[in-house]
């Protein structure tokens, strides 16, 4: 049997597992068993009723937090030169072609975010194979493919963040840090989840929304009631 641990105690003792809560209490509770060093993050799980493997089931989005991630958000831009200093003013970390591309051939993804343009995507689609299973790869439906790279990198250093649903039919997505306050993450947590519910498929049928629960980083997870989340 796993032994407990003095902290998993503490947080047991301040809910109940079986327990569904408001997204209000939820988010004020996750700050509270919460005991890392750092400043964890803060996620949501959101379990649907779709089937990821029917094309018109695939549930994918961006959405831009409030409160933003509380992340600092290392951007390259992959763009023509004459982009480049409009991206770097609008806070891009990295800017350019083909050196930067040069260097992820070599191995380098040391960044959260990829912006590049129509215009050069030849170039930046060989990269796939090695952006693609690292989640960096570039996609219009997100909006890191763009001829205005400058709001594409002001809305990423802002808190804006793309979710997919994944093979089992669970979205993640970051919804801030512990150092924030409840109210902040209640913000975060209903602008992802109203997102979500805009995008159901015509196609699903029965329930939408199966569970979400909220957790920081190597906490226990607490599940939310549903019906204290308005619009869903």
């Amino acid at each position: 049997m796993a032994r407990v641990t003095k902290n998993n105690k503490e947080a047991l003792g301040k809910f109940d597992l079986t327990q569904e809560y408001s997204i209000e209490d939820a988010s004020s509770m996750v700050k509270d068993i919460s005991f890392t060093k750092f400043d964890a993050s803060v996620d949501i799980d959101v379990r649907l009723g779709v089937d990821p493997r029917k094309a018109d089931q695939m549930v994918r989005g961006v959405v831009a937090l409030p409160h933003g991630t509380g992340k600092q958000v290392r951007v390259l831009v992959l763009c023509t030169p004459d982009k480049e200093e409009e991206a770097k003013a609008a806070g891009a970390d990295y800017a350019g072609l083909d050196e930067y591309i040069q260097k992820i051939e070599g191995g380098w993804t040391d960044i959260d975010v990829i912006i590049t343009m129509p215009t050069v995507m030849a170039k930046v689609g060989k990269l796939g194979r090695v952006l693609g299973p690292r989640g960096l790869m570039p996609n219009p439906k997100a909006g890191t493919v763009t001829l205005d790279v400058a709001k594409a990198v002001t809305d990423v250093k802002a808190g804006k963040i793309d979710f997919k649903v994944d093979k089992f039919g669970i979205i993640h997505a970051s919804i801030g840090k512990v150092s924030f306050s409840p109210e902040q993450l209640q913000a975060n947590a209903l602008e992802v989840i109203n997102t979500i519910s805009k995008l159901k498929p015509a196609s699903a049928k029965g329930t939408y929304f199966k569970s979400i629960y909220m957790s920081s980083t190597m906490s226990k997870s607490i599940q939310l009631d549903k019906n204290s989340i308005p619009g869903i």
